[in-house]
């Protein structure tokens, strides 16, 4: 029944007007279901119109997403204008809000929900955690949870398992008392188990035994990434990556309505089944949300072009969530736009903030989202448009908060996400790394070599940060250190100024000539050469 109430949510998706990018990006699907479909359409809205289903929809709406800081995200896009530049033929604002708007996954709710955490603590095989312990991911699930604030933790429970791989999870002694304690404990509203992914099978076991909502790892992060998504870009990621919990929830409902009967029947002639429409529809939404992530990625592959002419190196600042990469950011650059936040997932979009190094040098740092531990590979993927930029930096800056009792599983996460992505090789053994949040430890001498200690919060030791980084740049750009002879009649000295960076100029008066000592590529020096050599 609840599936059918869906369905009518669906129906303004249905019968509203396309505009012609949509209608391109689903016309594959539209040409051989044209009738079915409006058959199905009218059949369900006359068995609405009739007041037949009646049941109030589960669905929430953004209300739902306030959080626990009253200080919005400044997101500060230096390099990044053109982004403001209408592009024609794409998805207008009221369209991507549309999309993010429709077939939110059902069962947060409005108003507050008080969350029973239970930790599956697997004692041995594969899924078993090395680098960790129960008590601390206990502690992450806490803060993930923490993080929204109509979201409270009523109580947590560690419980040990040998079959994490089947329906339950637990054995029966376990599940049965974990069971008693769910309902004898008051204000519970929904259970976190804390694993990855539940299967479709489980969740539904789940929920029908305990009788609350229940979450998992990926469906609690994407709550919080809905509540922090400010840009298109953003919005429309989090939706595709909300598809495949879409399809999880719809096998349960579909299940639920086939033992009434129900889900199997084919609606009003139109040769498709409930669960077919449904399907169906995620399909097209699906084509939809990736037609408009492609056009985003080509103007991001136009962008990157105009930094790559315009000489800019680019260095991507990376980590953990909540390590302290916008801080440090802000520190190197000065940017005021910058308001960092002391919560997971702040930053979901890529922002780009322009500073110098102490040779002058203007380098772009690219602000990145923050990595998790035990994130399904699709949640990885869908941002892929967003994680793109990493690839064509030309230096990487991996922060960790050393101060975290998880420092070196964090690291060990941060190094298999970038692995998952296929970094170029050149990145990673070029990538520096930052030991963070020093000025929480006394006396910190890093154990790593080459890892620099800073506290970004306290401004230390960014001079050395800031030498590294242009020793780097050099390096990984081809750029060079050159002193060159101008003649101050020309037009040779305010060319460099534009086109390289100026470190020095010593200035011969008699002869109207200066050595200019200058940073350089090889490319610009190409260009001085035919303009000026043998002038």
């Amino acid at each position: 029944m609840t599936a059918l109430q869906r369905i009518h949510s669906w129906l303004p998706l249905l019968q509203r007007p396309w505009t012609s990018s949509c209608q391109r990006a689903a016309a594959s699907c539209r040409l051989l279901h044209t009738h079915h479909h409006a058959a199905a359409v009218n059949t369900v809205q006359q068995h609405f119109n009739r007041g037949v289903f009646t049941l109030q929809s589960r669905t929430f709406g953004l209300s739902a997403c306030t959080l626990k800081s009253t200080d919005d995200f400044s997101n500060h896009h230096t390099g990044y204008s053109e982004e403001d530049d209408e592009e024609e033929d794409f998805l207008e604002d009221r369209e991507v809000e549309e999309l993010f708007q429709q077939q939110i996954p059902a069962g947060v709710g409005d108003g507050q929900q008080g969350v029973f955490i239970v930790h599956p603590d697997v004692k041995w095989g594969r899924r078993k955690q090395h680098l960790t312990t129960a008590e601390l991911m206990v502690a992450e699930a806490v803060g993930l949870v923490n993080t929204l604030d109509n979201w409270t933790v009523v109580d947590k429970i560690i419980l040990s398992t040998k079959t994490p791989e089947k329906k339950r999870i637990f054995g029966k002694g376990n599940f049965q008392s974990l069971t008693e304690k769910i309902r004898q404990t008051a204000g519970i509203t929904a259970v976190f188990v804390n694993v990855e992914r539940l299967s479709p099978l489980s969740e539904r076991e789940f929920e029908e035994t305990w009788g609350v909502k229940v979450f998992d790892r990926y469906s609690v992060v994407l709550h919080i990434f809905r509540c922090n998504a400010r840009t298109k870009e953003a919005k429309l990621q989090i939706s595709l990556a909300e598809i495949p919990l879409l399809r999880s929830r719809l096998k349960n409902e579909m299940a639920n309505l086939d033992q009434q009967g129900g889900g199997s029947r084919y609606i009003g002639g139109s040769g498709e089944t409930l669960y077919e429409v449904q399907q169906r529809l995620l399909k097209e939404r699906e084509m939809k949300i990736r037609s408009a992530l492609e056009k985003l990625r080509k103007k991001r592959h136009l962008l990157r072009s105009q930094r790559k002419r315009k000489e800019f190196p680019v260095v991507s600042v990376l980590g953990y969530t909540n390590c302290g990469k916008t801080t440090l950011i802000k520190a190197l650059t000065g940017d005021s736009g910058l308001q960092p936040r002391n919560q997971l997932f702040a930053t979901l979009d890529v922002t780009v903030h322009a500073g110098q190094l102490p040779s002058r040098m203007t380098v772009l740092y690219v602000d990145t989202i923050g990595f998790l531990s035990q994130l399904p590979h699709q949640l990885i993927e869908s941002f892929s448009a967003t994680l793109e930029d990493i690839k064509h930096s030309d230096l990487l800056v991996h922060v960790r908060d050393i101060s975290h009792p998880e420092t070196v599983n964090q690291k060990a996460n941060v190094l298999n996400v970038l692995q998952n992505l296929q970094i170029p090789d050149r990145l990673m053994s070029s990538m520096i790394e930052v030991h963070n949040k020093t000025d929480l430890i006394d006396s910190y001498q890093p154990a790593e070599p080459g890892a620099l200690p800073i506290s970004a919060l306290e401004e230390r030791g960014l001079d050395e940060l800031q030498r590294a980084v242009e020793e780097q740049i050099l390096k990984s750009t081809g750029k060079q250190i050159l002193d060159l002879t101008v003649n101050l009649s020309t037009p040779q000295l305010s060319w460099l100024y534009k086109e390289a960076t100026v470190q020095d100029v010593q200035v011969n008066a008699d002869e109207g000539s200066a050595v200019v000592r200058v940073i350089i590529s090889a490319a610009a020096h190409g260009r001085y050469r035919k303009l000026f050599e043998g002038r």
